[in-house]
């Protein structure tokens, strides 16, 4: 096929009519022809292309219409044909579709498998291995499976080989189950034994000594990867380990454990560092992961990846708590602070010591113990002296200032030699005045005199203002710091938050916080944010809710039927809701709506049970509502929130049962958020749904 057939009817398409991710599709006949022209402008033109017809993963109508233009284009490029081919493949494997039928894209690219067949004979192996990823995407059972057959029958590379064999899992998986089982052993060519491997996983096949011999000879793995030019490619030893962590049997768990083990006490450091990266995964999804690796982990203490892995676990690593001890007691270098932050994290207690002995030159483990998610690091004297020491040091950097100064924070009135060092600060970092508030509060008297006079003298910054508003109580310093930003050109939420934590002292600024309100529709996440923080502080100032719900009515509608946007923003006016109780009943039809979305049913929930009263509400019906989110993962803290509100007996038997569920099963709620932080949360719901 020539150039011009390849492009025949090109600019005579009605592209206008179709849109991509940047809205009418009129530029795609330029990228196109600059594909197909080859050279530099090709590049550029095949970057645009994935930027606008499979745009992070997700197909356009103009993608079912650049499909069979693209297929010509890599029957014509010949040996130039993988990269278009690569982009035919990943259309064809999105699920994730904009105003399409469901498998429009990957019907228009099976349409095309005629023309792309002729491709798995081509001389090059890197075109032949492409064609067969693509075609096994388009799942075309009836037009593809005889051609992919026959070139398994005749193809000689192993790569190749291993390529069709994945494809046919796509289109056969029980024709190609039948041929994975001969593939396994050590003489088969280690990409087509990890692709056998693969093709039992996806049969959901039994884990055998035969599979796991398989596994591990193959180790170090990434170097075989098979499907490696998909969208959602993974390390092949976490994605075995992930798919049998995902069944349901505690076989197969221990399938998976016995593999890592074993590959984690391996020689080869290449092994051990793929071993630790699967392990990792692993105890990100399931509970008795850390119980059964670390023993295997600890040892390995000093790389980084193991590291920063027991970190994670915090006090289930105590196992390794030696180990990381006396890499932590080492001279400076990045890995004593990495066993250090670790330790933190796993032994705090026995790590206080040996932070407070090098806490310049260890920036890791001082963020570990300051961290603002964890729980409060504990107060050790030398280490005082050392925070102390440290932060009269000139030149200090804001992240280590705010990392001593929370550190004090937590301490509360344990820190209070630490006042002078705090008042210091105070002037350059206002973040400094919560931690004097906080040290101070339950001091002589004499001691807070002191600090409020600080305190009062370091300018009106709200921050400021506020800390000396909750230690003195008094509220001349935040009325004027409020009434400041509140005549502002934008009103934050900062400084309606202020008014309201003054209450009818700031009756004065009513009509300030009302024309603050933003008139002009704003939806942008700040506005509506500050107007939420304005409608709250209208109710707890003078206690009419009839402004406020108004406000909140208005959020609700301004951000209905954006979910990505707008979740927490939505879940943040739910909770102001919440907060004004039986004065909110005009907004409980709207309340209910939100029930059936899981990232919200939480918070309505709570607002329901709030504005409504418990004896007006259906229990059932909102322990439903917050059961589905926690099963979803959508608000996992929100859910255990409501259902510890909602309460034991409000509960049908059977919920109590999922409650259970949640709290017992191997596999983790909690699957994102930061990475050190993902199993101490899901610790933390486990036991708040076992306390249910």
């Amino acid at each position: 096929m020539d150039l011009a057939d390849a492009l025949a009817g090109l600019d005579a398409h009605p592209w206008a009519r179709v849109s991509h991710a940047y809205g009418p599709a009129e530029d795609l006949p330029d990228l196109l022809r600059a594909l197909a022209e080859g050279g530099e402008s090709a590049e550029e033109a095949i970057s645009e292309l994935y930027s606008c017809i499979l745009h992070q993963g997700t197909v356009y109508p103009a993608s079912v219409d650049a499909v069979p233009y693209l297929a010509r284009i890599a029957v014509a490029a010949g040996a130039g044909a993988t990269e278009v081919l690569c982009l035919l493949g990943g259309l064809a494997e999105s699920e994730d579709e904009w105003e399409i039928a469901p498998g429009a894209v990957r019907s228009a690219v099976a349409d095309q498998i005629p023309l792309l067949t002729t491709l798995l004979a081509h001389e090059d192996v890197d075109v032949r291995l492409v064609t067969a990823w693509t075609l096994g995407h388009t799942r075309d059972a009836d037009a593809a499976l005889a051609s992919l057959r026959g070139r398994w029958t005749a193809e000689a590379d192993p790569g190749v080989r291993a390529e069709l064999l994945v494809a046919l899992g796509r289109v056969d998986l029980p024709g190609a189950t039948v041929e994975a089982p001969a593939l396994l052993g050590p003489a088969t060519p280690a990409p087509l034994r990890l692709a056998a491997l693969r093709i039992a996983l996806d049969a959901a096949e039994p884990w055998t000594q035969a599979h796991h011999d398989a596994a591990l000879g193959l180790l170090p793995a990434r170097q075989f990867t098979v499907d490696r030019y998909s969208l959602h490619h993974r390390d092949p030893l976490p994605a075995i380990v992930d798919t049998l962590l995902h069944r349901e049997s505690e076989a197969d768990h221990e399938s998976a454990f016995a593999l890592l083990d074993a590959a984690l006490r391996d020689e080869d450091p290449e092994v051990r560092a793929e071993a630790l990266s699967a392990a990792h995964r692993a105890c990100h999804l399931s509970r008795s992961a850390p119980e059964r690796l670390v023993p295997a982990i600890a040892p390995l203490a000093a790389a980084p990846q193991a590291s920063a892995l027991l970190g994670g676990l915090g006090p289930a690593g105590a196992e390794a708590a030696p180990v990381l001890a006396g890499l932590a007691a080492r001279p400076d270098d990045e890995a004593a602070d990495d066993a250090l932050a670790a330790l933190v994290r796993v032994a705090p207690r026995q790590a206080a010591p040996l932070l407070a002995g090098d806490l310049d030159r260890r920036p890791r483990a001082l963020a570990a113990a300051a961290d603002f998610q964890a729980p409060r690091f504990p107060y050790d004297p030398a280490l005082l002296a050392a925070v102390r020491a440290r932060l009269a040091t000139a030149g200090l950097d804001n992240n280590e200032t705010a990392r001593l100064v929370h550190l004090l924070r937590r301490w509360g009135p344990q820190a209070a030699a630490a006042l002078p060092e705090l008042y210091a600060v105070l002037p350059g970092f206002p973040y400094a005045a919560t931690a004097i508030t906080a040290v101070a509060a339950a001091g002589p008297q004499a001691e807070r005199e002191r600090a409020g006079s600080v305190l009062r003298g370091a300018g009106g910054s709200l921050a400021v203002a506020r800390a000396h508003h909750d230690l003195t109580a008094e509220t001349d310093v935040l009325l004027d710091a409020v009434a400041e930003a509140l005549a502002g050109p934008r009103v934050s939420a900062e400084a309606a938050e202020g008014a309201a934590a003054l209450g009818a002292a700031a009756v004065g600024l009513l009509p300030a916080l009302r024309a603050a309100v933003g008139e002009d529709g704003g939806t942008t996440v700040p506005q509506l944010d500050g107007d939420i923080a304005v409608a709250t502080a209208l109710w707890q100032i003078d206690g009419d809710a009839e402004e406020a719900v108004t406000i909140l009515a208005s959020v609700l509608d301004r951000t209905a039927g954006n979910q990505l946007w707008y979740r927490w923003t939505v879940v943040r006016a739910l909770r102001a809701a919440a907060l004004l109780g039986a004065g909110a009943r005009l907004l409980i039809p709207r309340v209910e709506q939100l029930l059936a979305d899981p990232e919200k049913a939480p918070a309505a929930a709570l607002a329901l049970l709030a504005v409504a009263g418990p004896d007006a509400v259906d229990p059932v019906r909102l322990a439903e509502a917050a059961l589905h989110s926690a099963e979803t993962g959508a608000d996992v803290p929100g859910a255990c929130e409501a259902l510890q509100a909602l309460g034991a007996t409000a509960l049908s038997v059977h919920q109590r049962r999922r409650v259970a569920e949640l709290a017992e099963r191997d596999r983790r709620i909690v699957g994102s958020g930061v990475a050190g932080g993902i199993i101490r949360e899901d610790e933390r719901l486990r036991a708040a749904l076992a306390a249910i």
